[in-house]
């Protein structure tokens, strides 16, 4: 959690083979030039180790927001609008040619999704809005790392992680309401399967349901309890024993079902399109499972704060169901069952393998952390159940059906259009210099499509080590 995504990336585009623009003739040129930088940055992105990648996430995000000033005066321009007071008006002398690698697409296994061509300008924000979307989700899973690491965070650089994250997501939220508007006020929608209304829709929900946990995740005590009674590195338990203080259970409840409501619209609007990544939609159903175990979590909270410990046992049992896990305690001799829990043992491992290594964690929605918390909770609470005052565990049935509603913390935000400056567009009248070339990048389309394991113009032979040289077997006509 956030969901990990996968930057696109595109071919080379020259706009002055497209386009024209008698008021502000070097707006072209200068849009071009803007965009082969964001190619190039993507494409050197997508090169980069899982591990490097993170830290260059600024560099994506800086090169996206210098680029889209400049598209959005191209599409101004072509409406014959108006940008700081100032009137553009941009012709379509040919149909645009416009490339990009999908990263949501469902393809094969070990392959890449075949490319999008689109014939708009609409096609290109599309995919340079959801690029950026993409890459602050990636911000959100970057700064709420801390909160997993070998060290323990203090409470202050939690909650700014926290805080940062949700900012992230809320950003992200907004860029894909505003593409899911501007495709449903579309006379043409695009046919890519990724820039659908019920794709930008999901993505909104998804974000928003990411943002309202992470909004309970900065007051919930219990998963940082966890994490620390699992490090290694911790030494504070010497010292003293985790504090727990008491929490908003009820509130945090109503938070999680809200959160539950989010994935599940999200998982409804893309489960049933074939050419969506299923990872992506098995991400949504265990966002869905995780958020409503949490509310049963905090409703066990609020049950056992009210002395009620056999509801709250009751409530913890509900969630365990939500999150699909088979039932780690058996429920007449209490003991962990054998296989059961070596297999949760090395599951907890690989996990925990996962985050040191900083690769694909987190890619059950925070699932199995949460069936952490509630295994914690239940041994204790059945001890102290059976040992000092023991309640009867009602039927889940009741208590079910007695769940609350909803309840929404965030406001959506507006994403707002980035304008071109006045002083910049001013100098955009004069004709670009006969002189100035267009910036076509340092990385050829054809390269693209190469794994960067092996060098340019070399075929390994066959049954040959991965990444040996063509130049073993210079001859094609060697008798052997």
């Amino acid at each position: 959690m956030p969901f990990l995504f996968t930057l696109p990336t595109t071919s080379h585009l020259s706009f002055p083979n497209h386009l024209q623009s008698d008021t502000h003739p070097s707006l072209i040129l200068a849009a071009t030039t803007y965009r082969g930088v964001l190619r190039d940055v993507l494409k050197k992105h997508k090169r980069l180790p899982p591990s490097s990648q993170a830290s260059n996430l600024s560099i994506v995000l800086s090169s996206i927001t210098d680029y889209l000033p400049y598209l959005f005066a191209l599409d101004a321009g072509l409406n014959a609008s108006f940008v700081s007071s100032q009137q553009l008006l941009v012709t379509l002398e040919k149909g645009l040619e416009v490339e990009w690698r999908p990263s949501l697409a469902a393809s094969t296994p070990g392959r890449e999704s075949a490319r999008a061509k689109g014939q708009s300008l609409e096609f290109e924000i599309a995919f340079v809005l959801s690029t950026l979307a993409y890459t602050y989700s990636l911000l959100a899973r970057t700064q709420i790392r801390i909160l997993f690491g070998q060290v323990t965070p203090t409470a202050d650089q939690r909650t700014t992680a926290i805080t940062s994250a949700t900012r992230s997501l809320l950003s992200a939220s907004s860029i894909h309401n505003f593409l899911l508007s501007r495709s449903e006020q579309s006379l043409n929608p695009l046919s890519v399967a990724e820039c659908t209304s019920s794709v930008f829709g999901g993505l909104e929900s998804l974000a928003l349901a990411e943002a309202t946990l992470l909004a309970v995740l900065k007051d919930d005590p219990y998963p940082a309890a966890v994490a620390q009674e699992r490090n290694k590195n911790d030494t504070e338990w010497m010292i003293k024993s985790p504090e727990i203080p008491k929490v908003r259970a009820h509130l945090f409840a109503r938070l999680c079902i809200a959160a539950a409501d989010h994935a599940s619209r999200a998982h409804g609007m893309l489960v049933n399109l074939n050419t969506i990544d299923r990872m992506l939609v098995r991400y949504l159903d265990d966002l869905r499972r995780t958020a409503r175990a949490k509310a049963c979590r905090f409703l066990a909270i609020d049950a056992d704060l009210s002395g009620k410990t056999g509801d709250a046992i009751a409530w913890l049992r509900i969630g365990k169901k939500e999150l699909g896990f088979a039932t780690w305690r058996s429920d007449e001799g209490h003991k962990s069952k054998g296989l059961a829990k070596l297999k949760k043992d090395w599951t907890d491992k690989r996990e925990d393998r996962k985050i040191e290594k900083d690769s694909e964690w987190g890619m059950d929605a925070g699932r199995l952390e949460e069936g952490r918390v509630i295994e914690m909770l239940d041994k204790k609470w059945t001890k102290q159940n059976e040992t000092v005052n023991y309640q009867a565990v009602p039927p889940t049935e009741p208590l079910l059906a007695a769940m609350p509603s909803g309840r929404e913390i965030h406001s959506p935000k507006t994403f707002e259009v980035p304008i071109l400056d006045s002083e910049i567009l001013s100098r955009m009248k004069a004709p670009p210099s006969p002189n100035e070339a267009l910036y076509r990048g340092d990385i050829t389309d054809s390269e693209d499509d190469e794994d960067p394991r092996y060098e340019k113009d070399t075929v390994p032979s066959v049954g040959a080590f991965p990444g040996a040289k063509a130049e073993l077997h210079p001859s094609g006509d060697a008798y052997y």
